[in-house]
C-alpha cells in the first residue's frame, strides 16, 4: 500500500488545502456545499428519529462533523454526518440501558457519542486502527440488514398512528399486526403517500433529492389540509437557534459502563471501517494523497464534538460524499459550506419542522435504512462467491434481529474472530501433481488429469507454520504416509510459508522423525529467508540435509527418484 501523509501543515489539514487553494474550484465547492446540506438536512432528522433524540439534535451533530471534519480531515470529498446504521447502534443502547425521558435518552446518545470520539483517539494515538479488521465484511452486511429490519419494524407503529411493544423485533412486529384494526386512516394515507413519493422517485429521478421533496411536501400538505387537527400526529417543538456546550450525564454514563462501551466500540469498528474505505476511494479517484491515522483523529475530534454539541454520533455518509463530489467538490471547503449551511438552517428555519407529520419523518427512515442498510446486492454476491461469508452474514442478521442491535455486534465480532481462527488453524494443504509434459506441479484436485508421481508425494503448505496450525501439518502427512505403502519420499512446499515460530520449527523436527520412522526420505523446496533461517537457528535444517532442500519442486522430485534407485541397488 502506498505510504500515506498529512495533507497540510501539522495536524489541522485544511490549512494546506487552503494554502494551495485554486480560485476555480470555489464555485463548485459552494455548489457542492449547499447541495450535499439540502440532502442531509431532512435525512439528518430522519437519523435522529432512529435514534430517539429531539429532531435538533440531529442537525447538531450534521453541522458538527461537516465543519470539524472538514478542519481535520484529508479526504476532500467526505461527507461526515449522523448514518443510518450508528443511529440504530445508539438507539439500540438507550433500550439496552432502559433510558427514558426525551433530556435523558438525548444526554445518554451524546455520551456514547462523545465515549466514541475518545476510543477514536486512542486507536490515533497507539495506531490501531487495524482492529477495525476484525470485523468482516460478511458480518457488518448482515448486522446492518438486520438493524434495518429492526429500524423499519420500529417505525410502523408510525405510518399506522398505533402502538406496538415487544422484547425484540419479531415480538414487537407481531404486536403491531395486532393494531392495524386501529390504524388511523389518514395516518395511513398519508404514509402511503410517503412512501410512493420517497421510493418513487428514488426509481424514477435519482438525482432528485427525494428526502428534501418529501419533507417540503409533508409541511406543505400538514398545512393546506390541516392534518393536525384531523389527528395525524406531528413530531413537535422543533427549537430555533445554535446548539451549547454541554457535558453529558456522567453518572448516567457511568451506572451503564458496559452499554456505553459496547455502543462505543460498535460506533468505532462500523464508522473507522466506513470511513477510510471511502477515504481511499476518493482519494485514488482524484490523485491525492491521505493519511489514515489523521483520519481517525478527525473522526475522533468530529464526535467529541458532536458528543458535546448535544448530538448524535457521525461518520461518513457515502451518498452524501457521493453527491459532494459529483457537484464539484475539490476541498474540505465544500464540506465547511455544509455545516455552516447547516447553521444557518437552525438559526431560520428549524422551527417549520415542528409541523411535520410523523407519518412521513418514518417514511424517510424507512427509506433512509432499507436504501443505505439493507445492501440486497452484496448478500447476493455473498452467497454466489463465498457461501460460508453468506451464512456468516445470515447469522449476524438473525443474531441482530433476535438479541438486539449491540448484542447482534458482539455476535458479529465473535463470528469473525471465530472465522479468523478457523482459517489460520485450517490451511490449504494440497497435493500436487505435475502437468503432463512439462515441469510445472499445480493441485492435484484441480486438475484431476495431471500426473500424480506414484513413489514421492508432494504436498503444498499454504500459511504460516506455527503453534496453531503445525500439528495440522503432521496430521497431515501422517495420513499421507499411512495410505501411500509404496512412498519413497515425501516433497513439502514451503512457497506458501511466510513465517514459523518455535513450535512450528519443533514440529517439522518431529515430522523428520516421523518420516524417518516410516524409512522415507523428507525433501523441502522453495524455503524462503525468514522461515530458513528459524530453521537453520533451531538445527532442523542440518538434520533434513543440505542436498534435501531445493529451489523447485521438479528437481526435489528428481533428487528424490533418483535416490531412490540408488538405495534399491544398494540394497
Amino acid at each position: 500500500m502506498p505510504r500515506t501523509r498529512k495533507a497540510g501543515p501539522g495536524r489541522v489539514p485544511i490549512v494546506g488545502q487552503l494554502r494551495s487553494y485554486n480560485r476555480a474550484w470555489l464555485r463548485g465547492d459552494l455548489i457542492a456545499g449547499v447541495t450535499v446540506a439540502a440532502l442531509i438536512v431532512p435525512k439528518n432528522l430522519g437519523y435522529a428519529g432512529i435514534a430517539g433524540v429531539p429532531l435538533q439534535n440531529g442537525l447538531y451533530a450534521a453541522a458538527a462533523g461537516a465543519i470539524v471534519y472538514a478542519t481535520f480531515g484529508t479526504s476532500r470529498q467526505i461527507s461526515m454526518g449522523p448514518s443510518s446504521g450508528l443511529a440504530a447502534v445508539a438507539a439500540s443502547a438507550v433500550l439496552a440501558a432502559s433510558i427514558s425521558g426525551v433530556q435523558e435518552v438525548a444526554s445518554f446518545v451524546a455520551g456514547i457519542t462523545l465515549a466514541s470520539g475518545i476510543l477514536f483517539l486512542l486507536l490515533a494515538i497507539f495506531r490501531l486502527g487495524w482492529v477495525a479488521q476484525f470485523l468482516s465484511r460478511a458480518v457488518v452486511t448482515g448486522f446492518l440488514f438486520g438493524a434495518a429490519i429492526d429500524v423499519v419494524i420500529g417505525e410502523l407503529p408510525r405510518l399506522t398512528g398505533t402502538e406496538a411493544e415487544g422484547a425484540n423485533p419479531i415480538q414487537e412486529f407481531w404486536s403491531w399486526l395486532g393494531t392495524l384494526g386501529d390504524a388511523h386512516r389518514t395516518t395511513v394515507l398519508v404514509a402511503i403517500v410517503s412512501l410512493v413519493v420517497v421510493f418513487g422517485l428514488r426509481a424514477i429521478a435519482p438525482r432528485v433529492p427525494g428526502a428534501l421533496v418529501l419533507v417540503v411536501g409533508g409541511l406543505v400538505a400538514a398545512a393546506v389540509f390541516d392534518l393536525g387537527a384531523k389527528g395525524v400526529a406531528l413530531v413537535g417543538d422543533v427549537p430555533r437557534g445554535l446548539p451549547v456546550p454541554k457535558v453529558p450525564d456522567l453518572a448516567q454514563l457511568w451506572d451503564h459502563a458496559g452499554t456505553v462501551a459496547v455502543a462505543a466500540v460498535a460506533l468505532v469498528l462500523i464508522g473507522f471501517s466506513q470511513t477510510a474505505g471511502d477515504a481511499r476511494t476518493f482519494a485514488a479517484k482524484h490523485r491525492y494523497q491521505i493519511d489514515i491515522n489523521q483520519e481517525s483523529v478527525a473522526q475522533s475530534l468530529a464526535n467529541i464534538t458532536a458528543g458535546f454539541f448535544q448530538g448524535m454520533p457521525v461518520s461518513t455518509s457515502l451518498s452524501a460524499s457521493s453527491l459532494n463530489d459529483r457537484s464539484g467538490a475539490r476541498s474540505g471547503l465544500a464540506s465547511l459550506t455544509s455545516g455552516v449551511t447547516v447553521l444557518l438552517t437552525l438559526l431560520f428555519l428549524a422551527p417549520l419542522f415542528s409541523n411535520l407529520p410523523k407519518a412521513v419523518l418514518g417514511a424517510l427512515i424507512i427509506e433512509a435504512v432499507v436504501m443505505g442498510m439493507m445492501d440486497f446486492p452484496e448478500m447476493r454476491r455473498l452467497f454466489r462467491v463465498k457461501k460460508t461469508d453468506f451464512w456468516i452474514a445470515i447469522i449476524a442478521l438473525l443474531g441482530t434481529l433476535v438479541f438486539g442491535v449491540l448484542a447482534g455486534v458482539v455476535i458479529g465480532i465473535g463470528l469473525s474472530l471465530l472465522w479468523l481462527v478457523a482459517v489460520a488453524t485450517h490451511p490449504d494443504m494440497p497435493v500436487l501433481g505435475r502437468e503432463r509434459g512439462t515441469q510445472v506441479f499445480r493441485e492435484a484436485d484441480e486438475h484431476p488429469d495431471d500426473e500424480v508421481v506414484p513413489d514421492v508425494a508432494v504436498l503444498r503448505f499454504d500459511g504460516g507454520l506455527f503453534f496453531a496450525t503445525a500439528d495440522a501439518l503432521e496430521d497431515r502427512l501422517r495420513d499421507i504416509i499411512q495410505s501411500n505403502p509404496d512412498l519413497t519420499g515425501i516433497v513439502l512446499d514451503c512457497e506458501g510459508i511466510d513465517f514459523i515460530d518455535s513450535q512450528g520449527a519443533s514440529t517439522l523436527d518431529d515430522i523428520v522423525t516421523l518420516v524417518q520412522d516410516a524409512g522415507l526420505e523428507l525433501r523441502l523446496t522453495r524455503v524462503k529467508p525468514g522461515p530458513r533461517a528459524v530453521l537453520e537457528r533451531d538445527g532442523v535444517l542440518a538434520r533434513i540435509g543440505a542436498d534435501h532442500i531445493h529451489g523447485n519442486i521438479h528437481r526435489a522430485v528428481v533428487a528424490e527418484q533418483e535416490d531412490a534407485r540408488r538405495r534399491d541397488g544398494r540394497g
